[in-house]
C-alpha cells in the first residue's frame, strides 16, 4: 500500500498498526481459504469463504480512513471518519470469530489477529483523545 500522505503519518502508531493487520489478514485469508475453496459434498460451497474475503477488505479500509480522518478539518467529516473507523474493526473482529468456526487448519491464526485488533483498538482509542 502506498498512499500520498505526509511522513508524519506514517509515524503514528495506528497507521503502523492498521498496515500490520492488513499483512496479517492477507496471510490468513490466503491459508483459509485452501481449505474453503473446495466443495460440501452436497456441491454447495462453503459460506465461510466469504468472511474471509471481508476481512481483507475491512481491513484494508482501515489505513485510509485513518489517513482521512487525521487530515479532515471539519469536526463533523472527522466523527464520521472516526464512526467508520470503529465500524470497520467492530465488522473485523466479528468476522474473525464467524471464520473461527470454519472447517479450516488456519483458523487457530484468527486468534492472532483477534489480539492484534484488541491492541488497535487500545491505540485508536488514544489516538482519538489526541484529534
Amino acid at each position: 500500500m502506498n498512499y500520498n500522505l505526509p511522513s508524519h503519518l506514517s509515524n503514528l502508531p495506528i497507521y503502523q498498526k492498521a498496515m500490520d493487520i492488513i499483512v496479517l489478514s492477507r496471510c490468513i485469508s490466503n491459508y483459509i481459504n485452501q481449505d474453503l475453496v473446495y466443495l460440501n459434498t452436497d456441491g454447495t460451497e462453503d459460506n465461510n469463504i466469504y468472511f474471509s474475503g471481508d476481512i481483507i477488505q475491512q481491513s484494508t479500509s482501515l489505513a485510509p480512513e485513518i489517513i482521512n480522518a487525521e487530515l479532515e478539518k471539519c469536526s463533523q467529516k472527522k466523527s464520521k471518519h472516526l464512526a467508520i473507523l470503529d465500524r470497520l474493526t467492530t465488522r473485523l473482529y466479528t468476522n474473525c470469530k464467524r471464520l473461527e468456526k470454519s472447517n479450516s487448519n488456519g483458523k487457530d491464526y484468527l486468534t492472532i489477529l483477534r489480539r492484534e485488533l484488541k491492541k488497535f483498538k487500545k491505540l485508536q482509542h488514544l489516538w482519538m483523545m489526541t484529534l
